[in-house]
């Protein structure tokens, strides 16, 4: 196999889109009011210090102010839950339009019938291209394993579907 001397981003997303992924809501309270975006490149990182890694477009008008926030809520949107994906990554209207959910004294805002949470805080971030890795150590988390994941892939949102 060969490398072509320059990809275009068009075939970058073509490729990198055969990768599934989860879809998490980032979100907090800033200035009393809720503050949210939608992150498919969502991650584990360490068991020791606990740490998850999202990485966020330098585009993105949302994380300036998100990143304000002393605490930051990580859902694992529920596959039921494709219509608050759309939202979250929108750029116009109401992102918690018809969303349950709850904020914590620190701020951090968890979505309702989420598969899974976390409260964490942000301990680093890392400058990559054309965005950002934002480190996030994780204080508390839950998951419901009775909720099935929504699942990003070849830029549509998708359900698992256990094998056989």
């Amino acid at each position: 196999m060969t490398m072509r001397a320059v990809l275009h981003h068009t075939e970058l997303r073509r490729v990198f889109g055969a990768f599934p992924t989860g879809v998490t809501a980032i979100a907090a309270l800033v200035d009393g009011a809720p503050v949210g975006l939608a992150a498919s490149s969502f991650t584990s990182v360490s068991l020791d210090p606990p740490l998850v890694s999202v990485c966020i477009a330098h585009t993105s008008t949302t994380w300036p102010v998100l990143r304000r926030a002393d605490r930051l809520g990580v859902s694992v949107l529920g596959a039921h839950q494709e219509h608050l994906g759309r939202q979250l990554s929108s750029r116009s209207g109401d992102r918690f339009a018809g969303a349950t959910w709850r904020a914590s004294r620190g701020g951090e805002i968890v979505l309702d019938g989420a598969s899974a949470w976390l409260d964490c805080t942000i301990e680093h971030e890392i400058p990559a291209g054309d965005h950002d890795i934002v480190l996030l150590r994780v204080h508390d988390l839950d998951a419901d394993r009775t909720v099935s994941p929504l699942v990003f892939h070849q830029s549509t949102f998708g359900r698992l579907q256990r094998a056989a």
